[in-house]
């Protein structure tokens, strides 16, 4: 199944008009953005790099539960009322977030309708996102749900080029995301370099032809 199309509106530009308070924090690979159990009362805009949301079991296990891409909010939980974060986010590549208080973000939400209406349209996709990785772990191989992550990362569906080369992200991540094992996750991108479908220079490239894995019955 691919992946939906993001909204048309240039988020990042509304945010300059709408004029909303905002910092602008920068963040290396690797670093901490906010961890499951903290206070929940900023959200956050991905202005450039990406984000990886992983959740931890009262056991000890985690699980990677998405990658989000320059263009996404996160942390928006708290506009609905969460009082702690629900996940860990963590920052993937060099990566800049417009940090946004509770506040300032709910009344720029009531007061201002276009930017209203865009922030809705994004949430309402990254709602159909979730329901097709549901579907995606129900029903595909590993090597499908490898391949589709893969082109969810390159921003394959959204409008414009989707960005080939992707954020440098360790097979033990892509397993986590996936659900299957590193070993697994190393014979496929193998394999999928072989068919020419990624190729590595410099980092990651991901091509449109990667699309074939997911749409084959």
């Amino acid at each position: 199944m691919p992946p939906p199309k993001r909204s048309h509106f240039n988020l990042q530009s509304l945010l300059g008009k709408v004029g909303v308070s905002r910092i602008t924090s920068d963040y290396v690979s690797g670093n901490v953005i906010f961890s499951q159990g903290d206070p929940a009362n900023i959200v956050y805009y991905i202005q450039k790099g990406a984000v990886k949301l992983s959740v931890v079991s009262a056991r000890g296990k985690e699980a990677v539960i998405a990658i989000l891409n320059a263009g996404n909010f996160l942390g928006e939980g708290c506009l609905a009322g969460q009082h702690v974060r629900m996940a860990t986010a963590t920052a993937v590549g060099s990566s800049t977030m417009l940090k946004i208080k509770q506040k300032d973000m709910l009344s720029v939400l009531r007061n201002q309708q276009i930017f209203s209406r865009a922030f809705i349209q994004q949430m309402l996709l990254r709602n159909m996102r979730i329901e097709a990785d549901l579907v995606d772990q129900l029903f595909n191989s590993s090597e499908k749900r490898l391949a589709r992550a893969l082109l969810l990362i390159a921003h394959y569906g959204d409008q414009g080029q989707p960005h080939t080369k992707i954020p440098k992200i360790s097979q033990e991540t892509l397993a986590e995301m996936v659900g299957t094992t590193r070993a697994r996750v190393s014979f496929f991108m193998n394999k999928f370099r072989k068919l020419g479908f990624i190729h590595y220079n410099g980092g990651l490239q991901v091509h449109n032809s990667l699309l074939s894995v997911v749409l084959h019955e």
